[in-house]
């Protein structure tokens, strides 16, 4: 059943990931979780208590029950959900380097891949006060990009407000298609939040200020450039601020981007400034660096809260 008002709607690709954390004298050992940005997301909204929802499909097979499990565990509304018999669950592993990290992915043929436009609840949309979703979709496969224009239709008709992480994935795709497709894309949504290493290559500009005005000849109602351990830079009426990042011991970044869209949306959604989800949101993506995986470190409402009294 379908709640009568949902905060926030989350559309795109969910996969197991492997992330190793240490190595034995037998090989690497993993933790096994479960990844996606959007995902991770819709994980982060409810967490801060905001009613979420996800939109996928899954393979129907171990890995996507097993997916379809955390989420309900989470309150997520899985009434968007399908389940492919004929299609696979995709994985990644995630190798943690002294910077960054190195991704290894087995898309191809995933159930996610294969989603199309039939997949949309149109139910869902118009109930969500957001919909979220990624340029990684788009890029997966054509059939699941048609499903994200679907998605942004029913959107655009039932006056949910679209939020748009650009998520640039460039093994996906070429940068030509990648960046027609972002900015086509960016044109059509409420909320934009960029990252800036992949605006830099994206724009081929170098200052946040350049990147800043240039996002803002799209006209989203709000940007947010999300900068790392520099913070974020909030542009909204006119007026740009500047949020600091918080001090975090640096585990593993999976997944920081997709806590602070999450958190960010859900303070959003409770009613406050721009600015303070902004601020609200850093601190959750700081807080989710200090653990492995995607998931299991994104924090709840309380130790964001707790967090900020503290700092």
């Amino acid at each position: 059943m379908i709640p009568k008002d949902i905060d926030i709607v989350c559309l795109g690709e969910a996969m197991i990931e492997f992330t190793r954390v240490r190595n034995s004298p037998n090989g690497p050992l993993f933790v096994q979780g479960l990844g996606g940005d959007t995902s991770n997301c819709a994980i982060a909204a409810a967490r801060q208590g905001a009613t979420a929802a996800y939109m996928t499909v899954l393979g129907d097979d171990k890995f996507g029950k097993m997916a379809l499990c955390l989420w309900k565990l989470e309150g997520i509304i899985v009434s968007g959900v399908s389940l492919d018999p004929k299609s696979p669950t995709g994985i990644y592993f995630i190798e943690p380097l002294v910077q960054g990290r190195e991704f290894t992915y087995y898309r191809k043929g995933s159930a996610a891949s294969r989603m199309t436009s039939h997949n949309i609840n149109p139910d869902v949309i118009e109930r969500a006060s957001f919909l979220h979703f990624s340029s990684i979709s788009q890029a997966i496969s054509k059939n699941a990009s048609d499903a994200c224009q679907q998605a942004l239709k029913l959107a655009k008709k039932h006056n949910t407000q679209i939020s748009y992480d650009i998520n640039l994935r460039l093994n996906l795709w070429n940068i030509e298609m990648a960046r027609d497709t972002v900015h086509k894309t960016a044109a059509l949504v409420d909320i934009l939040l960029p990252s800036l290493d992949e605006s830099r290559i994206l724009t081929g500009l170098e200052s946040v200020e350049d990147i800043v005005e240039f996002y803002l000849q799209f006209k989203p109602s709000l940007l947010v450039l999300k900068c790392g351990s520099e913070g974020a830079i909030v542009a909204y009426n006119e007026q740009k601020e500047h949020i600091k990042a918080i001090e975090a011991k640096v585990l593993d970044t999976s997944g920081a981007g997709d806590t602070f869209d999450g958190a960010f949306l859900a303070r959003l959604t409770s009613g406050d400034h721009p600015v303070e989800a902004a601020r609200y949101a850093v601190v959750a993506a700081g807080l989710s660096v200090e653990g492995y995986g995607a998931v299991t470190p994104i924090p709840n409402k309380a130790e964001v809260l707790q967090k900020m009294k503290g700092d």
